[in-house]
């Protein structure tokens, strides 16, 4: 099972599938009140072996196990899509990391995306969120998708209203939050179940922890490879490997037919910020359960852990703004296998 839960939590997560219900003032979600942000300690959560991050959550939103059962219930629902067919869970299956298996997300009425569904797995110790960074918080990334015409098609009042009328939300989001369901709230329950959505204790964190025989030898050597000849550091880096930063490897480039030139099909973290720096950029994700999030990249362009090491050996994709940390690299096909292995074994337990 994709859900290998310590004993510790255990009870936790038997509780958190119990109460629930949802949120509503007509308009978009308020602004988190400004205040110090709670760790994992402050709130009781435990994060597992490996993860250096601290869990935070604004002072408004602190982590609760009823807000996390909540948030679980309406991340499951149909009931915050337009016509009651589609759930965050569409794009987002716990047994592939909280990620989806097309290449495109794919919503509301069969409408095609623009961009690959990410991986949600230790979103709570991100900076930013989506691809592109649009949303800072993840209060606020967490409704987009309802009024998004290619996902939900609906709108955070809409979603509200209706989960008013219905008296077992009503109770739980009373249980919840000790009042009526509200905009503001219904973000609230999502962001906690997000953050609790968290991976570690993987073979490769028993090994740097000291235990010599939790990896192989190939993945010994893999884990060299991607240390140094790989340079794979440079992005994926820390505890959640990734510097939760913005990069142009030309995965979103498309030369032109004479080889000459070509063309941004997306112009990812630029779409926000429009500076030309930005242009192609986008966020690094997170190697953890790396082998249960295919296919890859933001575009789902590359279906295998084999293509994504021989993109980036090569150097990514020439273009105006490539990441000048991208270069090829003089890796023998032993040194790709042995990365390719190191990855895998970056699968740890889930909650």
């Amino acid at each position: 099972m994709y859900c290998l839960i310590r004993s510790s939590c255990w009870a936790a997560c038997v509780l958190l599938s119990a109460a629930v219900g949802l949120a509503s003032q007509q308009g978009a979600l308020p602004p988190i009140a400004a205040g110090p942000p709670a760790t994992s300690e402050g709130s009781g959560w435990p994060v597992p072996r490996g993860i250096h991050e601290p869990l935070t959550a604004p002072a408004a939103n602190l982590l609760t196990a009823t807000k996390v059962a909540l948030g679980r219930k309406l991340f499951f629902s149909t009931s915050l899509s337009r016509t009651s067919d589609v759930s965050c869970a569409t794009c987002h299956d716990p047994a592939r990391a909280f990620s989806d298996a097309r290449t495109i997300a794919v919503g509301i009425a069969g409408r095609t995306g623009t961009r690959h569904s990410p991986a949600l797995i230790n979103r709570g110790f991100g900076e930013s969120f989506f691809w592109d960074g649009r949303a800072s918080t993840l209060e606020a990334q967490v409704v987009m998708p309802i009024a998004d015409p290619n996902e939900m098609d609906f709108s955070v009042a809409g979603a509200v209203a209706r989960l008013e009328r219905d008296p077992d939300w009503v109770k739980d989001f009373t249980t919840a939050f000790g009042g009526r369901v509200n905009a503001r709230d219904l973000g609230y329950a999502l962001a906690s179940f997000v953050r609790s959505i968290m991976s570690g204790d993987s073979r490769v964190d028993r090994y740097l922890d000291g235990d010599n025989t939790a990896l192989s030898a190939t993945e010994v050597r893999g884990l060299r490879v991607f240390r140094r000849a790989g340079l794979c550091t440079s992005c994926h880096k820390g505890g959640n490997f990734t510097d939760e930063a913005f990069h142009n490897t030309g995965v979103a480039w498309v030369p032109d037919t004479s080889g000459a030139g070509g063309r941004l099909a997306d112009r990812g973290r630029a779409g926000v910020t429009k500076r030309p720096e930005d242009e192609g950029a986008f966020r690094t994700p997170t190697l953890r359960e790396i082998s249960r999030s295919a296919p890859y990249m933001h575009d789902g362009s590359l279906p295998t852990l084999e293509a994504v090491v021989d993109f980036y050996e090569q150097g990514g994709r020439a273009n105006p703004n490539l990441d000048p940390d991208l270069m090829p690299l003089q890796l023998t096909a032993a040194d790709k296998a042995a990365l390719v292995a190191f990855l895998k074994a970056l699968d740890g337990r889930s909650r």
